[in-house]
């Protein structure tokens, strides 16, 4: 049994620490709203975003950075992207010597355009190994013990095979990788074509439509990885492919909802007022294109949804607009030539 923390108790924080409580592990759920930590003391278990799921009696919830992290040998974060760095900056100073750090958000920092696991190391510094964890998985499934297959990725092996070890149950199987780039960037940009698949969807352009858009839109996350130092195998895996699909398809994505509600009409500031849970993609956009900026990687999908989501275009004239771009060859090794 290993002491492990995990911050933030959104609805995948939540699951996270359910799961690791489940396999054995004496845990600490962290949360910064001292009135939900009281509340999911009492019902343990998470009204606000898992309602249906008990806490395990291993699992303590608290408010108290201090009290959740300074004997915790697994400190996993799930905080939302642009929450990320403030939290973790308070929590490193508090840090056990050479505790591994676990980044479970996928997003973009708007301000910098760095990766999560960079937003970490540099509020942590190189003594605390990170670990990024990513993949195909909606939270209610992990926490309902369904079978779930995830990426571990990291430059430091015993860190991986640690987490992989821990972490591993009857339900939840990890692959490694020691490619931090393509997992992070695949993670983040797929929420990006999930909210042009929720158009799609709310559109009712049909199935013609969404296996063009998951397609293309794997060619755009894995262009813009690549040139950022990522692998292009590592895309049509785990954390590319298998996320993107489940982000674009699944009922359960919160950025494929934001997608299928502009495409109904509705402003965006009304969309986020109604979710309790972040939509990573409305934020990661902006920071996306910039980063394709600085690669010059072309990113057609991510442009047009930047447009729709700044307000500065429609959902079908921006659907138009992609169908009307110059004919290519589908390969970029083609393309080049």
């Amino acid at each position: 049994m290993r002491s492990v923390t995990v911050l933030g108790a959104g609805s995948w924080g939540t699951a996270l620490a359910v799961h690791l409580g489940r396999v054995g592990h004496d845990v600490r759920l962290w949360a910064r709203d001292p009135s939900l930590v009281a509340e999911m003391a009492l019902r343990r278990a998470n009204a606000v975003y898992l309602p249906d799921i008990t806490l395990p009696s291993s699992v303590a919830v608290t408010h108290d950075l201090r009290d959740a992290v300074s004997d915790a040998e697994l400190v996993v974060s799930t905080i939302p992207s642009h929450g990320c760095r403030d939290v973790v900056r308070r929590a490193a100073p508090l840090l056990r010597p050479r505790a591994v750090v676990v980044s479970a958000t996928k997003g973009l920092e708007v301000e910098t355009m760095l990766r999560v696991s960079e937003i970490i190391a540099q509020e942590i510094g190189p003594s605390h190994p990170i670990v990024v964890l990513s993949g195909p998985s909606f939270a209610v499934e992990v926490a309902r013990e369904r079978p779930t297959a995830v990426l571990v990725a990291s430059q430091d092996a015993p860190a991986i095979e640690l987490v992989q070890h821990e972490f591993r149950g009857p339900y939840f199987r990890l692959y490694a990788s020691d490619d931090v780039i393509g997992v992070e960037i695949g993670g983040a940009l797929k929420n990006i074509i999930a909210i042009a698949a929720g158009v799609v969807e709310g559109l009712g352009l049909g199935h013609n439509a969404l296996a063009a858009l998951i397609t293309r839109g794997l060619a755009e996350l894995t262009r813009l990885a690549c040139a950022a130092g990522g692998r292009r195998e590592t895309l049509a895996g785990l954390s590319g492919l298998g996320d993107l699909v489940l982000t674009c398809t699944g009922a359960l994505s919160r950025n494929r909802h934001v997608g299928i509600e502009l495409a109904r009409g509705r402003e965006l500031r009304d969309i986020l007022a109604g979710m309790k849970m972040v939509a990573e993609g409305v934020r990661t956009t902006k920071a996306a294109l910039e980063l394709g900026a600085k690669y010059g990687v072309e990113l057609p999908i991510a442009t047009q949804m930047g447009e729709v989501l700044g307000g500065r275009t429609d959902v079908k004239t921006a659907i138009a607009a992609l169908m009307l771009r110059p004919q290519r060859a589908e390969s970029e090794r083609a393309a080049s030539s």
